[in-house]
């Protein structure tokens, strides 16, 4: 019944544990390593690889990167120890003054759909850890209003604008997860990919794949 229960009510496979615990019964969910789910750990390694040179990588439900690709390791590689962590969490590197957020050319916009996604998904899992990340990227510095760079695609979907050496970047991020979980990693995990939002941002992403 419980299970039934939460299948009806999309509950995450973490919190349905804890129903079966409050209940008198036994978790029905296993909790594997990374390394330890054999295909499912293959699909990922080959999702992300297949997204090159589109940056792309695999984090839990609490944004700590599990796993990145080639193209997304370019893009951390001047993460400042103080933000690598273990764990490096993807939101803290884009909103903290020493990750993205100095070259980030519409910070206010990504602040607000940042901060959003946070609360949400607080929301949907009470997660403690959660509402902590959202109390420390709500404690950065507020960029200053009316300053943000508008970008191609703006209207579809709220990009991310990088500024860079060789350019502005501008990047749409789509999620993937995987289908009828039956283990509590596996269930929290999702793969973000950053794809060119315009020519210029595509043909750069193309030439640094290519060294």
């Amino acid at each position: 019944m419980i299970e039934r229960l939460c299948d009806e009510l999309d509950v995450p496979l973490r919190e349905r544990n804890a129903f079966h615990l409050a209940a008198g019964l036994a978790p029905v969910h296993r909790e594997r390593p990374l390394a330890d789910l054999g295909a499912a750990r293959e699909a990922i390694d080959a999702v992300l690889a297949g997204q090159n040179p589109n940056p792309a990588v695999a984090v839990d439900s609490r944004w700590d990167l599990l796993a990145a690709n080639a193209a997304m390791r370019r893009f951390l590689a001047d993460t400042p120890e103080s933000l690598t962590g273990p764990p490096l969490n993807m939101l803290r590197v884009s909103l903290h003054p020493d990750g993205f957020a100095g070259r980030l050319r519409n910070p206010a916009q990504w602040r607000r759909h940042v901060l959003r996604r946070v609360r949400r998904q607080w929301e949907r899992t009470d997660d403690p850890a959660l509402a902590d990340l959202l109390e420390e990227l709500e404690s950065y510095p507020a960029p200053p209003p009316g300053g943000d760079v508008r970008a191609v695609g703006d209207d579809i979907a709220v990009p991310m604008i990088l500024g860079t050496e060789f350019g502005d970047l501008s990047l749409l991020y789509a999620v993937t997860v995987f289908g009828s979980p039956r283990d509590v990693t596996l269930d929290e995990i999702a793969i973000e990919t950053f794809f060119p939002a315009d020519d210029t941002t595509r043909r750069i992403l193309v030439a640094a794949a290519a060294g």
